[in-house]
């Protein structure tokens, strides 16, 4: 947290998202009891937990399931297909397929205290890289991890949400279609997940160490639709989740995957404090960015994960050492440039971590990898 507050405290933080597949590597590899949790293992520093967000609260509806996948229905009202031998799910059908059916679209109660007080179903704690039905309740959960470790909440906002209400083609197709129309929807979507936010923070009973919002708008190349559409209907939105989360002391850590560089400013200019993944794939680099933009926002992220994959440790340390230097002043948070995925060797992370401790202890000392850098 003093690193969040652009301050050198005793070591750069490490945290990350870590895929069911590497963690079952990472024990077998390390010769680790069933269950040792890498968070706990590593005394990394911030876990991100979400509540359910689904738009209807319900049961799974199973339509399939065998040894090779799994075929459900969830509260986003999507079918989706698990297959157990890949990494992530594939969405199949939605069942708002329509503009007409998704401005009709009726929302449970944002304040429903199943959301965060009982366990249950729901589509982004359930169906990911794994299949996990029976969600533990979420302020449970809560209680138990803040013993140990810094907990930022978790709340989608309107992009996320149109990607797994209607999908991604749908979405881009209807702010070409029917702009007017589905900004309206955006507006009432914006809402009900503010809402949530609000209620996540109340159920928090001033636990929460801070707030992600996840909510992707960009590829490798740039965002996904116009920068003025998402200016307009979408920024006002994250800015209101924001500013509530500000209300409340705690900092605000935006999720977006892609090549945010052309909004970049904009995301200062509404108060997020923390931006992560910064791919680079996409092409976002931490070390331009503390220099552009100085100390206005803490960087989160960044280590190309297909070079972890790779394994090649002569890589991975001229990559790690580099970034180190945007740890200067504070205001950097070591993760991945997404996730940590099961092509990542569990040696290799044990590595990763264990130089970013040998080497990130303040005053940093980078040797031949120090930079010049804005701090």
């Amino acid at each position: 947290m003093k690193a969040v507050r652009h301050q050198e405290p005793d070591r750069v933080p490490i945290s990350d998202f870590f895929w069911g597949g590497f963690i079952r590597r990472w024990r077998k590899e390390l010769n680790l009891e069933d269950g040792t949790d890498p968070y706990k293992y590593y005394d990394l520093d911030m876990y991100v937990l979400t509540a359910n967000m689904d738009p209807h609260i319900r049961e799974f509806q199973i339509l399939k399931e065998d040894e090779e996948e799994v075929l459900v229905k969830t509260g986003f009202e999507t079918t989706i297909r698990k297959r157990f031998d890949f990494p992530m799910p594939e969405q199949i059908s939605w069942d708002t397929d329509s503009i007409e059916k998704l401005l009709a679209f009726e929302f449970d109660d944002p304040y429903d205290r199943r959301r965060f007080y009982e366990a249950g179903d729901d589509q982004i704690n359930g169906v990911g890289d794994g299949f996990y039905p029976d969600t533990p309740a979420w302020k449970d959960t809560l209680v138990e991890l803040r013993r140990e470790i810094p907990v930022f909440g978790g709340v989608i906002e309107c992009s996320e949400c149109l990607t797994r209400l209607i999908g991604q083609m749908n979405n881009l197709l209807w702010i070409g279609m029917y702009p007017d129309e589905l900004g309206n929807a955006i507006n009432r979507i914006g809402e009900f997940y503010l809402n949530i936010c609000k209620a996540e923070l109340e159920a928090s009973a001033g636990l929460l160490d801070g707030m992600v919002i996840w909510g992707d708008i960009a590829f490798k190349q740039g965002p996904l639709f116009d920068p003025e559409y998402w200016r307009t209907y979408y920024k006002p939105w994250v800015k209101a989740m924001v500013d509530e989360c500000h209300k409340h002391n705690i900092p605000v850590m935006y999720h977006g995957c892609g090549n945010v560089n052309i909004v970049f400013q904009d995301y200062i200019d509404i108060g997020v404090d923390i931006y992560n993944p910064l791919e680079v794939k996409a092409g976002m680099d931490t070390l331009e960015l503390r220099r552009k933009y100085g100390h206005s926002i803490v960087l989160c992220g960044n280590n190309d994960i297909t070079l972890w994959e790779r394994g090649d440790r002569d890589e991975i340390r001229r990559e790690v050492m580099r970034i180190l230097n945007a740890a200067k002043g504070g205001g950097l948070i070591f993760q991945s440039d997404h996730s940590v995925s099961s092509n990542v060797s569990g040696h290799t992370y044990d590595y990763i971590v264990n130089l970013v401790r040998d080497h990130g202890s303040y005053p940093l000392d980078l040797g031949e990898f120090d930079e010049d850098i804005l701090c």
